[in-house]
């Protein structure tokens, strides 16, 4: 699993996968369409201003609603290489990594980086740095288990690797 590193886009708590992707652009599956809609209802400029590898940073309950996979499809076809939230609904947490979308707990991270640092992160050791401000935060590194399902792209591709 390659680290990440990229500007933080940051939000605040009870970000729900309705403020995600908007249901009025459910109408596609498309990754590429998903993701130029992401996040338009609270920063309309989010799809024009992120850069491949960029970051989000939420607060509590990041990722709440419905059990929809396409929010975090969304986020990840947007280029972002990872969300880092105080907490994760539970849905969205399965879904993000059955996508292959890395997430990290880091309530301590959360609170501290600010929208525009630029933030590192380890994926190996949970290791997360605000290089804007030099501060380190723990996060719990993944298993090894679910660090095999990012590195391949999500649950499906995983499983297909090892029916080979």
């Amino acid at each position: 699993m390659e680290d990440a590193r990229g500007r933080v886009h940051k939000y605040g708590n009870n970000i729900d996968t309705d403020v995600i992707i908007p249901a009025r652009y459910l109408n596609s599956s498309d990754p590429d369409e998903l993701a130029s809609h992401c996040m338009v209802d609270i920063d309309p400029d989010f799809s024009s201003n992120v850069k491949k590898g960029d970051i989000i940073v939420g607060g509590e309950n990041f990722g709440c609603g419905s059990s929809r996979e396409h929010a975090p499809i969304a986020i990840k076809a947007s280029g972002i290489s990872c969300v880092i939230a105080a907490t994760f609904a539970r849905i969205f947490y399965r879904n993000s990594i059955n996508i292959g979308l890395p997430i990290l707990e880091s309530p301590e991270a959360s609170k501290a980086i600010q929208n525009g640092d630029e933030v590192s992160v380890d994926f190996q050791n949970g290791t997360i740095k605000d290089i804007t401000t030099g501060e380190e935060f723990q996060a719990h590194p993944f298993p090894e288990f679910i660090r095999h399902i990012i590195d391949a792209g999500g649950l499906l591709a995983s499983l297909k690797e090892e029916q080979k």
